[in-house]
């Protein structure tokens, strides 16, 4: 059965006095049975300390880690019933790879019959029993990565660990071992934790999202909240490929708002005089008779859609189009703002208003 996970006010600092840096800040987070979350932000902003918290790799400055409802900041990493996959895979290359799949339960004295049959469970879920007799050097990265995944599959843990596991694959596979991870906790419902810097990763394989930086949590929530509502303008250009656009403006009257000069009458809030809109490129649309009006910088084609760099009085702004428009570097434009999309924020605190 799936296993429930509390962070409760975790901070961790290295080094000792005035030399004591605080990497990660009073964490709080609560991950429900068979949740998928993930950890996600720059390098260095502490996701991978928490997740060595949660494992047992390291030990905390203070807070809780809660499984099932136990405390386990005092209990050693093999008694806690997780299961992790590394990034470098982390093989035994004098292994095959059902040597591999079955090492954690010959470890357990699990007898040979129930643990090649496992073992064979495993690897007809990942696709691989006709590779079972191979060493981890006759297979590829995605085949590997999957060999990794297998033996913590095999071990039927509460708590699944991923740190950064296709970091070093290509492109091709990157896309097709996240469709397979997605696959196999769907098929387990194992509560799973993966940290990864890259947001895609991010958007596509969490069921929860907790975006980092400098070791506070910026936000934690659906991907679609933090796409659509992201709580502060880190968030807002961290998650989304193009970034989020953000105005520069201010609050007019009637809900205006007024970009050097032009006024929008877009529904813009009160509560704070300097703001910045936010606005995804795809919320942008062209539009002749807009007030709005910019410069075509750069054309971006993408197949299916094409992006825009346009130069305006408020700076840069990106925005997604049909593609074969017939828009050229040159072109002026005139932009039309989806005021139902906007995300509005206080221009000095970056928070959402």
């Amino acid at each position: 059965m799936a296993a429930t996970l509390a962070i409760r006010g975790i901070r961790k600092c290295f080094g000792k006095g005035d030399k004591a840096v605080e990497v990660l800040k009073r964490v709080d987070i609560d991950v429900a049975p068979g949740e998928f979350l993930i950890l996600v932000g720059p390098s260095g902003c502490g996701k991978s300390t928490l997740l060595n918290i949660i494992a047992g790799l390291e030990q905390p400055t203070q807070g809780q880690v809660l499984i099932a409802g136990r405390d386990v900041v005092n209990v050693p990493p093999a008694q806690r019933d997780i299961a992790m996959v590394f990034q470098s895979y982390a093989l035994y290359p004098n292994m095959s790879v059902a040597d591999n799949i079955g090492f954690a339960l010959e470890m357990r004295k699990v007898p040979k019959a129930q643990r090649q049959a496992r073992i064979l469970e495993v690897a007809t879920l990942l696709q691989m029993e006709h590779l079972l007799e191979r060493r981890p050097a006759q297979l590829s990265g995605g085949q590997r990565q999957r060999v990794a995944m297998g033996r913590a599959l095999a071990r039927q843990p509460q708590l699944f660990l991923f740190d950064e596991p296709l970091s070093n694959l290509d492109a091709k596979l990157r896309v097709e071992m996240r469709a397979e991870i997605k696959r196999l906790h769907q098929l387990s419902g194992i509560t799973s934790v993966y940290v990864t810097h890259d947001q895609i990763e991010a958007m596509t394989l969490g069921s929860r999202i907790a975006v980092m930086k400098g070791g506070v949590l910026q936000q934690l929530g659906t991907p679609d909240d933090i796409y659509r509502r992201p709580a502060n303008t880190y968030v807002a250009t961290f998650i989304g490929s193009p970034t989020m656009n953000l105005i520069d403006g201010q609050a007019g009257e009637g809900g205006a708002f007024v970009i050097n000069g032009a006024v929008l009458p877009l529904n813009c809030p009160a509560s704070a005089e300097k703001l910045q809109l936010g606005l995804r490129p795809e919320h942008i649309a062209l539009d002749d008779a807009a007030p709005w009006r910019g410069k075509v910088l750069v054309v971006e084609p993408t197949g299916a859609d094409t992006y825009l760099i346009v130069e305006t009085a408020a700076g840069r702004v990106t925005v997604r189009t049909a593609p074969q428009l017939g828009i050229q570097p040159g072109d002026n434009v005139g932009l039309a703002l989806a005021s139902e999309h906007a995300s509005w924020f206080d221009a000095q605190s970056g928070q959402r208003v």
